[in-house]
Parts: C-alpha cells; structure tokens; sequence
C-alpha cells in the first residue's frame, strides 16, 4: 500500500493525516496522579515490610555437616576464604552489638547513652528501617560505631534460596549506601545465636555469605532484653565471666527498649570501671574497618533510593491525614444531613404549616430556554400544559438548528410563545425571557425536563413569605431502567435532596436546580440578572441572591423528571462542568467571606460548606478505596474490609432515610455498593481535571449533551419512559 493511499484511509475515518491520537490530558493527568500515589503505597509497604515478607522461622536440625572447629569456635566466622577462620574478642573487651534497627524512638537514646559514656557500639540494621530512618544510620557513623547488615527484610535464610539471599543483602546494602555513603562487610543472620548453635540449615548459609564478602558475626553473650526481664537481669546476662572478652547480643527496635537503655546506661560505667573497653568490632579486633565509602554512580543510586522512601513515607502521611478529613467530612455531612432533613421535613409536613398567611394564586411565568431540544420539547410543553396552575409558557429558543422552534409554533397551544434568538448560551436565553414575561413569579426549567400538573403549584407556595426569593424543586430522574441512570437516581435522591434540605435549614443552599427552580423576577433585577461568567449559572445565581438578603427554600413536592446522561462520556461532560462551574462561582462570591450582613453570613457559612462537601469530598472520597485496595493486598485485612463496610453502612442508612423521605422505592439501592465505588473515581477525576483547568487558567466551553426524549409525561402525571425511545436505536448502552 502506497503512502498516498494510506493518507486517504486515514482521511476517510477522521483521523488527523500524520498525528497519532494522544491520550486526553483529562485522563492522562488523573492517570498518572494514581500511578504514582499507587507505586509510594507500594514502596511504602515494601519498605514496611508489608510485600515480599516472610515470617517463617526454621525449627531445630542436625549439626553434623557442621565442621567440629566451628562449634567450639568464637562468634566471629570468616568464610570467605576456602578455610573457616574463627575469632574472638580480646580479654577486657565488649563488643555491644545492636540488631533489628534503627528505631525512631529507641535508637537515638541508645546512641545518647553510648556517647554519654564514650563508648563505641555495632548496630546491625536491617534495610527497611534504614530506608526509613536513614539519618539515625549517618549519626552512628558520624559518632563513631560500625554497622552491618541484618537484611532488607529480616526472613529466616536458611529457609530462603540463593537468589533470595543475593537480593536480600543487596538492597541492605542499598539502602546502608543511600543513609551513610558506605558499604559494610559485616552481617549478622536474623534469628542467629552462638556459634556452637550452627546447624545443617544456617551453615550452607554462612558459607554462603562468605563467598559474597561477608563476615558472619554471631555472639558469645545473649542478654535476652527482648524478653524485658528487667534492668539487673538484663546487666547480669551481658556481664563477662572472669574478665573475658565478649560480643553482647541488645537491640534498638522491635517494641519497648527502655530497659535495654535504662541497663546500658548503669553497665557501661560499670563495667568501665572494672577495666573494660567498648570498642567497634574491628577496633577490638586490630583489623581494617568494616566500612568501605561509595561514590559515583552507586552512591547516587542509593541516594536515590532514600529520597524515593522517604517520599513514599512522606506521601502515605499525607494520605493518611486526607483519609481522616475524609472520614471528617463524611461523616459530619451525613451526620448533617441526618439531623437536618428530618427537621426540614418534620417541619414543611406539619398539618398546619404555612409559607405565608394565603396560598399563592397568582400566575407564573415559566421560562424553558431550549437548543436543539427537538426529542424532548414537545414532551416538555405538554406536560406544563397539564399544570394546575396558571402558567404562561415561553420557549426560548437559543438558535436551535434542528427545528425546535418550529415544533413548539406546530403545536399551536394557547398560552405558549417561542422567542428566537442567535445562540448565546443559557443565561441569555433566560435573561431574554425574563424580558418577556409577564408575572412576576419565574419558573426556570430545562427543556429535557417534564413537570408534574401539580409541580408549578408546589413550586411557588413560598413566596407567601415575603422573604423567599427563590425556590429549589425537587429533580429526579427520570430516565433510571439502566445501570448508570440508577446511579444518578441515587445520587438526586441522596445526595442532591437531602442536601437541599440541609441546606435550606442551615439558610444557605447553593444551587437552585436549572430543571426546577423558581424566582421572583424583582429579585433577580436586584442582583443583575442571570449571568453568564460561570458554567453554573443556577449556582451563580443562588449564590448572588442569598448575598443580597433573599431566602432560599427547598419546595420537596415540586417535583420534576429530568432526562440524565446515559452515558459515562456524557456524564463526565455534565458533572465536569459542574464542578468546574461550582468552582468558579465560589471563587467569584469569595468576597461574601469578610462581607458584613447576609452576604457575610452566606460567606463564613455556605462557602466553606459548599467547599467541603461539594468540591474537596469528592475529590478525597477515592482514597477510600485506595486504602481499601492497600488494606486487602498488605493487611489488616479483616480489619480495612470492616472499615470499608463502616463507610458503606452509614451511606445505606442515609440512602435508606432518603428515600423514605422522597417515598421512592428501595430496590434501587441495590447498585448503592458499585454506585459508591464507581462514582467515586468518577467524581475524582471530573473534579481534578476541573482543578487543572482552573489553575492553568482555562475556559471550558458550553458542553451540550445529546438528548433522546426518552422521558415523557403519562397519563396520571406519573412520568414514564418512551417505549419508543427505549427499544429504539437512539439509545446507546452504558458506557
């Protein structure tokens, strides 16, 4: 195939002549974010002793391919030659040894009492605390002691393969490099004893290490203070008999060390006293030091290596404390949310409970600004046509190109007018019918949305009081026989609902709906209309209004179904721009933060709220999950999975209340579980690409989703979904 040709097949199916198609920076940003916190988590359980981790520990053997002179040797074995070269410590020498660190609270009081007393010690690390604690592993080296290595992991080698054992001393020695710069030649094997303890097991493995470089360093004295036996027993098991010399088994780690300090800090005077010298291994022994320095390329590596786990330490913390915000932020909105809703209800449901001394019987405007609504208008016109309240009807086109206009003009339904106009976008299109109505009243609607006969009725009742600005309905969905439809169900019932009704007790709700909301139109005049500087522009709106003084009500039986987005793409572009309207209408009313009177009350009050609970939740709600995934790979398990449930269980019992508040039925709630789960990588995603729009100072453009008019208004003004619609191929499957 020609090159020429190739260009026109690539023409033909759209895609660009000689530019391969790129991941979108949407996903690729968010993408890379979760990589990367995955791979700190990883490092951290690596380092943590969490991943490759064995606990096994090898039962008693035989000691007969163990050489006689061995067992009868001293605790210092050399193998690294052909023959087995054993040594002691000199009369009048103690060698204190340290295993199992460094310890972040235990090491430096040991290093404080060596330095106190002018002794020198060797601290056999293992390369996980060393990865962590690398400038407990410079002090030692600074103040003078030797260190050696006790594994990455700590596991039993003689229970473990060749290959094992390489990687094992390996990354110590990575890690001793990244802390101090040096390399030791020093080893001591976990769970070691005396050299008369070797058996058929740990010998291959001393011989082993022998081959690699390393001397094998056991002990002659065992003071057993893991055991905590108490400070004089302690000083009793690490004092020498008759003045010989002695490696003394302590540790720096592993749990409570404060008697080993308490001990040491009354054996070295003592026995410096008695003529003892505390000295390093190969001081002791008149040999070359056991550290050699690295440069170049591998100290580099280790350096590296360091800065990574302490970035992976650093990073876990981080989350650590976003988790608790998290569990902060949920459950006091929950908890909220609980407490408030009832009362919200409890109150609007009073027999005798009123918004003002009449019911408002006065007609309404109802405006339905409309672009390329052709699927939906008609089913939107005639179910306002059922409203048992006046209502003139104006359909405001916004330079429709698929003939919305014309249907609404086909109709020829009394009380109804089309205004046209050349598109300019939303707030516009609603400014230009508050122009043209004729009441004082406004209802706003979207033009995908079908109302109730009673809904217009239910919607206006507030503004018996005087104070009532504007009124919040209650939007559900309409569209929920599929799998991403019940999911916004729940999130309408749930989290939309009761939140208004929160809100509204607390005198502070952000967003009246754009499918169902009302206005006064004198107020909307005080506050300059509807304004397009956001992509929210019913937040805007609301925002403005409490600023200026207006109440803002939750009206529960104005109810109105609304067509949602039956697709993951079109969803993301709805809540994206949401999120990133949501956004940018806090940031524009940021000023009512340290305004006096009813713009300063919204600001200390409903900002921080809408903050909290609207953008930052969502955006840590994931790492629930993440931890969750963390905790089922590295542990607690059982205790992560019952957390995990906690969460889900006080989500249920919310769900659960809000739907009985709602009377919607409860078998939606089974999808509540994959609906948390989903969402909330959904929602991490949509709000942190709208954090990266905002601070590259982007613009996101009007997105308009495609709409198939599947919800209807039906007989009973229970809305239903077109058969039609449904079993026809304008509908496309999740996803």
């Amino acid at each position: 195939m020609s090159r020429s040709t190739r260009k026109r097949l690539s023409a033909r199916k759209g895609a660009p002549v000689g530019r391969r198609r790129s991941l979108p920076l949407r996903f690729l940003l968010p993408s890379l974010l979760l990589v990367a916190v995955m791979t700190m988590l990883m490092l951290r359980g690596y380092v943590n002793s969490e991943i490759l981790a064995d606990h096994r520990v090898s039962s008693e053997t035989a000691s007969d391919q163990v050489p006689s002179e061995v067992h009868e040797s001293g605790p210092v074995l050399d193998t690294r030659g052909d023959r087995v070269t054993s040594l002691s410590v000199p009369d009048d020498s103690i060698v204190l040894t340290f295993d199992d660190g460094p310890d972040p609270t235990w090491t430096p009081k040991v290093l404080d009492v060596l330095k106190k007393h002018r002794a020198h010690a060797v601290f056999f690390v293992t390369g996980t605390m060393a990865s962590r604690h690398p400038d407990l592993v410079r002090r030692m080296v600074d103040e003078g002691h030797e260190v050696g290595l006790h594994t990455f992991n700590h596991p039993d080698l003689s229970l473990q393969s060749k290959s094992r054992i390489d990687w094992e001393l390996s990354q110590n020695q990575l890690a001793l490099v990244g802390a101090a710069g040096i390399r030791s030649s020093l080893f001591r094997p976990p769970y070691s004893s005396f050299a008369d303890a070797m058996d058929n097991a740990s010998w291959p493995v001393t011989r082993y290490v022998g081959t690699l470089g390393y001397i094998t360093v056991v002990n002659d004295t065992d003071t057993e203070d893991w055991r905590r036996p108490g400070v004089g027993e302690i000083i009793r098991k690490a004092t020498p008999e008759d003045g010989k010399g002695a490696i003394v088994l302590m540790h720096d780690s592993g749990g409570d060390r404060s008697q080993t300090v308490a001990a040491l800090d009354r054996f070295l005077p003592a026995m410096k006293s008695e003529g003892y010298r505390f000295q390093n291994l190969t001081e002791a022994l008149d040999a070359p030091s056991a550290h050699t320095p690295v440069t170049g390329v591998d100290l580099w590596k280790g350096k590296a290596w360091t800065f990574l786990v302490q970035a992976s330490e650093d990073t876990t913390d981080v989350l650590v404390v976003a988790l608790a915000a998290i569990g902060v932020l949920v459950f006091t909105r929950f908890g909220l949310m609980l407490v408030l809703s009832g009362a919200h209800a409890r109150r609007v449901r009073r027999k005798n409970f009123r918004w003002g001394p009449a019911p408002v019987t006065e007609p309404v405007s109802v405006l339905v600004p409309a672009y390329n609504e052709a699927k939906c208008i008609e089913n939107t016109i005639r179910s306002l046509m059922t409203s048992e309240h006046p209502i003139e009807v104006i359909v405001i086109d916004d330079g429709s190109a698929d003939g919305t206009a014309r249907i609404v003009e086909d109709m020829g339904l009394p009380n109804v007018r089309v205004v046209r106009q050349l598109n300019a976008g939303k707030p516009a299109a609603l400014n230009r019918g508050l122009v043209n109505a004729r009441y004082d009243l406004v209802v706003m609607m979207d033009g995908d949305t079908v109302f109730e006969p009673s809904t217009v009725g239910e919607l206006v009742q507030p503004f018996a009081d005087p104070r009532v600005g504007a009124v919040a309905g209650n939007a559900k969905v309409g569209n929920k026989d599929s799998m991403i439809g019940a999911w916004q169900h729940i999130e309408y019932v749930m989290g939309f609902n009761l939140d208004r009704r929160m809100y509204d007790m607390l005198r502070c709700m952000p967003t009246i709906p754009g499918a169902v909301g009302a206005f006064r139109r004198s107020a909307l005049e005080r506050v300059g209309g509807m304004s397009d500087d956001t992509l929210a522009e019913d937040t805007d709106i609301t925002m403005a209004l409490h600023r200026d003084g207006w109440r803002v009500v939750y009206a529960e039986n104005a109810r109105a179904w609304t067509e949602a987005p039956e697709t993951v793409q079109q969803l993301w572009s709805q809540r994206y721009r949401w999120s990133y309207g949501t956004m940018q209408a806090i940031w524009k009313h940021r000023r009512a933060l340290v305004e006096r009177g009813p713009s300063g009350r919204f600001g200390r009050v409903g900002l921080p709220l809408v903050s909290l609970f609207m953008v930052l939740a969502p955006l840590l709600a994931p790492l629930i999950d993440v931890f969750l995934l963390y905790g089922l790979i590295f542990g607690p398990t059982g205790k992560t999975v019952a957390a995990w449930l906690g969460v889900l269980a006080v989500q249920a019992v919310c769900a659960a209340y809000a739907f009985r508040l709602d009377r919607e039925k409860m078998t939606h709630l089974v999808s509540l579980p994959l609906q948390q789960i989903l969402y909330r990588q959904l929602m991490y995603v949509v709000l942190l690409q709208s954090w990266i729009t905002a601070l590259t100072g982007g613009r996101l453009r009007w997105q308009k989703l495609r709409r198939t008019g599947v919800v209807e208004a039906a007989p009973g003004s229970v809305p239903r979904q077109s058969a039609e619609q449904t079993s026809g191929s304008e509908r496309r499957p999740v996803g």
